[in-house]
């Protein structure tokens, strides 16, 4: 589904944007997006909070996807 590729996307993102905070004390979308409060940027945040919030989903799916395998077994 390209909806679950597209939060994906963003999750990772996400993650790398995290990790360069982390490691090196650098927003990336901050960067980007013209410092953490610019319009830019709070929309990028908020695309990467409503995609982990979808992620969410690919896990209970993934899990119900493991379990019929099983049965089938």
């Amino acid at each position: 589904m390209i909806m679950d590729r597209i939060a994906l996307i963003l999750a990772v993102i996400g993650a790398l944007n995290w990790g360069s905070i982390g490691l090196f004390q650098f927003d990336i979308v901050a960067w980007i997006g013209g410092g953490q409060t610019g319009l830019i940027s709070r929309i990028i945040y908020t695309l990467v909070a409503l995609a982990g919030v979808w992620c969410i989903s690919l896990i209970f799916r993934a899990r119900d996807s493991f379990e019929e395998i099983g049965e089938r077994q």
